[in-house]
């Protein structure tokens, strides 16, 4: 009789047993992640439009995925490098993400020498989150309205001065890439970060800036920074006075900022299916659509597998940029 209860009992657990070894085949157990807090790295310092895109995502998967939650970490310094780098070596249970963009995962592959992870083997893709043009801008005192009078300004003898958000940064390639291309006399001035840079071209210490439209959006629309193109397909409606980057004669300026979200390597599948799915209906939500938009971003969802060819693509056209300017900087 205890024999027959035993065995009874034994194969009443089967069945768990079995769904609990499927699911780890297929490397997770979804009913029990998260377990903890999930933390989003971000490899930028707190304040800047990044973070509030790191913080929305967090608030929104929160609710998307019940459990303990999702909070953002930022640790900024070396050129985007060290957050990113942390994020890399994480262990790969899903407790940790990467939230990243165009420098942290294409542009420091071609730029920064001894580069201490790999951009695309050290993660795995989980789906692009949105965009943002980049836009030059002057200080609404200078004389100069268009690209083709500042570019006439640095062949005419007299030397321009160019803000950076920091050396590396797409600010500084984009604007040297200008500088190169149209033959001009310009010296770079590096900043620790965009909000300084905005601040001093507004002040008129620097003659341009090269910055993603978010930062200096609100700035051009109080008459206080001028535009003199944007990296946009086609003039903003909000500001049909602006450019495209196009049309003033600078193309090749056309490099969109992007965002999205990554895991270490070797992350279970089923998790970053379920965070891949989140994120399409998150981005469409009206509230968090409204609050980007308010920000300057553009929701541009792409899926898994459909990001991770996409950032190999963009490492490329990244690696076509640096071979142009130059700039390289040391891991």
């Amino acid at each position: 009789m205890i024999a027959r209860r035993r065995l009874f009992a034994a194969s009443l657990l089967v069945p768990g047993i079995a769904r609990a070894q499927a699911q780890a085949d297929r490397g997770a157990a979804p009913d029990t992640w998260p377990a903890r807090p999930v933390r989003i790295l971000l490899a930028y310092p707190p304040g800047g439009s990044t973070d509030v895109l790191a913080r929305t995502l967090a608030e929104r998967l929160a609710v998307a995925i019940p459990g303990p939650g999702f909070v953002v970490e930022n640790r900024p310094g070396g050129a985007a490098v060290v957050g990113t780098q942390a994020a890399a070596t994480a262990a790969p249970d899903g407790h940790t993400l990467a939230l990243g963009n165009n420098q942290t995962h294409a542009a420091n592959a071609a730029m920064v020498r001894d580069l201490p992870y790999r951009p695309v083997e050290d993660f795995a893709a989980i789906g692009r989150l949105a965009e943002v043009h980049h836009a030059l801008v002057v200080p609404a005192t200078s004389p100069v309205r268009t690209l083709a009078e500042l570019a006439a300004r640095g062949r005419g003898g007299g030397r321009l001065t160019y803000a950076s958000s920091g050396v590396g940064s797409a600010s500084h390639v984009i604007a040297e890439s200008f500088v190169r291309q149209e033959g001009l006399e310009a010296t770079h001035v590096p900043y620790r970060g965009g909000a300084q840079a905005t601040t001093d071209t507004v002040a008129g210490v620097v003659d341009f800036f090269v910055s993603t439209w978010p930062q200096v959006m609100a700035l051009v629309k109080e008459g206080r920074l001028r535009a003199l193109g944007i990296g946009a397909p086609r003039r903003l409606p909000e500001f049909p006075e602006v450019p495209t980057f196009a049309e003033a004669g600078a193309s090749t300026m056309a490099v969109d900022a992007w965002f999205g979200l990554w895991a270490p390597a070797r992350t279970p599948e089923a998790i970053i299916a379920r965070l891949s799915e989140a994120l399409p209906r998150i981005l469409a939500e009206p509230e968090t659509a409204a609050r980007l938009a308010g920000l300057g971003f553009t929701p541009a969802p792409l899926p898994a597998a459909e990001f991770a060819a996409f950032q190999r693509a963009e490492v490329e056209r990244w690696r076509r940029l640096v071979e142009l300017t130059g700039i390289r900087l040391e891991g």
